[in-house]
């Protein structure tokens, strides 16, 4: 099984490069960092992971930069979005940044995608709440186009653009890896209707009986399971539970390391480090 980190990256956190060039040089596979564009003021939505929203969620710097400079101050680290709200991003211009990010890495990028929890922040961008999960499976259809064909085009109800041309192309054929993060049934089952792989976040759910039912999704639609990796994100740094993810199927486990400084990050980064040869 894979190691890999992730981090809120903020304006208060050890640079992306910095970091990116310590977790490579420890040797783990990948770094993720998540997306959000900004946090309403009116706190209407829950956050799913407790009363209390932390403070990172209102400083996080743009996925797409911090990702950028992650990529050039590395050479074999895979870079991950945990997650990507694709939701809140205009289809076109994501698929080239996207293909952008990937082309210049080398083909490293792990491109995980979500609906997001946050309403006020999705309407802020023009999305629907209810809607975000229609919306979110019409623009990774249209991007796929745009990845996959020198002449894109997409007619639905929710993205609507005639045959344009779009470079550059992903280095990974046909696009990077398309993994949802999700912890429901239903979520599961877009995983096996349109993904690469599937996200979910450890503790809020038990993940071995996630991935059971992913199974039986898979079976019941005659997806062939090889074609759908497992990544848990938040998994925790203890030997006897990774092994246990490993043997259910899990393909990456990420770390959590705080959104700190280099004094706070780099000896967390030293524990977590240990786990790789175990």
């Amino acid at each position: 099984m894979k190691l890999g980190i992730m981090q809120f990256s903020t304006d208060e956190a050890m640079p992306p490069g910095e970091l990116a060039a310590a977790v490579e040089e420890r040797g783990f596979e990948s770094l993720f960092f998540p997306e959000h564009t900004h946090i309403p003021t009116e706190r209407r939505s829950p956050w799913p992971g407790g009363p209390e929203l932390p403070r990172e969620y209102l400083r996080t710097n743009d996925l797409f930069v911090a990702l950028a400079m992650a990529a050039a101050a590395t050479t074999k680290l895979k870079i991950g979005t945990g997650i990507c709200l694709v939701i809140e991003h205009d289809p076109i211009v994501l698929a080239k940044q996207v293909a952008t990010l990937d082309s210049l890495s080398g083909g490293r990028l792990i491109f995980g995608i979500g609906g997001g929890w946050n309403a006020e922040e999705m309407e802020n961008h023009g999305t629907s709440f209810r809607r975000r999960w229609a919306i979110l499976r019409e623009r990774i259809e249209a991007m796929r186009s745009i990845w996959m064909n020198d002449e894109a085009a997409y007619h639905g109800e929710y993205v609507n653009f005639d045959s344009i041309w779009s470079w550059p192309k992903p280095v990974q054929k046909p696009h990077p890896p398309i993994l949802l993060g999700s912890g429901s049934g239903s979520g599961r089952q877009r995983v096996v209707d349109y993904c690469d792989g599937w996200m979910p976040i450890a503790g809020r759910n038990p993940i071995e009986d996630g991935i059971a039912d992913l199974w039986a999704r898979a079976d019941a639609a005659g997806r062939d399971r090889s074609t759908i990796s497992i990544s848990v994100f938040g998994a925790p740094a203890d030997a006897a539970t990774l092994a246990r993810y490993e043997e259910a199927g899990v393909e990456r486990a990420l770390l959590h390391v705080p959104p700190a400084g280099r004094d706070v990050v780099l000896p967390v980064l030293d524990r977590r480090a240990k786990l790789l040869s175990t």
